[in-house]
């Protein structure tokens, strides 16, 4: 139990003293067996010797620990003190056998092993050898990825290291812990969005779309654009009326809407950095965007600067990406 759930090393593990367990309830001292308090509402506090990187020090641990540790404590034969090799004072020693204590290397050579046969589990994976030191990774994993996690210094202090840096090799986000962040962050949502597009099934179904009839129109809110790669266009946000664009105004644009046989949907849409400024910020971003795209060839080639006139600063009608409405795909 000391080994799992203490988070210890294998020295500070043999190292341990009578009497290391403690028990508190509201910040006041209270018997371990106390039929006051609920077990779960005791803290149960676990003293930890002085250890290769700093002072002894006390954290909190598992009630479970601390049952066990006072269940071996009423088992122990009375035994002389022991030298503490760190220390140098002589202490009665937790894990001690005949008045001998249980060295740090045999925990790892034949208590652990001894505890994996019981078990029926191996001695080694893929990471190698179970180890005192894997117990002590594996708690603090799950101490960085609970529901409630400890912050890097939280888990630093508990672990008794001497700087974060330590902290962090042992504080592994897991992949569960990892996607709730990310799906958090709303990364994909701040990116991406969707536009309506008219489908023209009539030119789909008497095959003028192979021969180059367009048959996908993205609505601009003051036009059509119908090139088909839309979505790669850098032009898309703010439309340069190149050869591809038909005014809402205009004839054509009045004959397309009002054919019977079109499909409306959404069409998901990736933004670049500056379209997403341009959505967010407003005005100032668009007029950067339109700057910046001054000299870039449209899709039928000519540039907005060639086309001899500066495209009207009139947001693409985009929308936040949402489920389809029945009826739509």
């Amino acid at each position: 139990m000391t080994w799992l759930f203490s988070g210890l090393r294998s020295d500070e593990i043999s190292r341990l003293r009578l009497g290391c367990i403690r028990w508190q309830h509201n910040g006041s001292p209270v018997p371990g067996d106390s039929r006051d308090v609920l077990a779960q509402d005791a803290v149960c506090l676990l003293d930890v010797p002085v250890h290769k990187t700093g002072t002894a020090f006390t954290k909190p641990v598992d009630p479970i620990v601390g049952h066990a540790i006072e269940a071996r404590q009423a088992l122990r034969p009375a035994q002389p003190q022991r030298l503490d090799r760190k220390t140098n004072e002589y202490v009665d020693l937790l894990f001690s056998v005949r008045a001998h204590p249980v060295a740090k290397y045999y925990i790892n050579r034949t208590i652990i092993p001894a505890l994996c046969r019981k078990a029926g589990v191996p001695t080694a994976d893929i990471r190698g050898n179970i180890t005192s030191h894997r117990a002590r990774s594996t708690i603090a994993s799950q101490l960085y990825n609970a529901k409630e996690p400890m912050t890097l210094f939280e888990l630093q202090a508990w672990l008794g290291h001497r700087t974060p840096n330590t902290t962090q090799h042992y504080a592994k986000i897991t992949p569960n812990a990892l996607t709730k962040a990310y799906t958090e962050a709303g990364y994909f949502a701040r990116n991406v969005r969707t536009i309506e597009v008219l489908l023209d099934r009539d030119a789909v179904t008497a095959g003028t779309a192979a021969s180059g009839e367009p048959w996908q129109h993205y609505d601009l809110g003051h036009g059509w654009c119908t090139y088909t790669f839309f979505e790669q266009c850098p032009h898309r946000m703010a439309c340069a009326r190149c050869d591809f664009y038909t005014p809402k105004g205009s004839s054509k644009a009045q004959l397309l809407e009002a054919k019977e046989n079109l499909q409306r949907m959404l069409a998901t849409i990736p933004l670049t950095d500056d379209e997403r400024a341009a959505v967010d910020d407003g005005q100032t971003a668009l007029d950067a965007l339109l700057d910046r795209l001054a000299d870039v060839p449209t899709p039928a080639g000519a540039t907005p600067r060639e086309l001899a006139a500066r495209p009207a600063a009139n947001l693409l009608p985009i929308v936040d990406v949402r489920n389809a409405k029945p009826g739509h795909t």
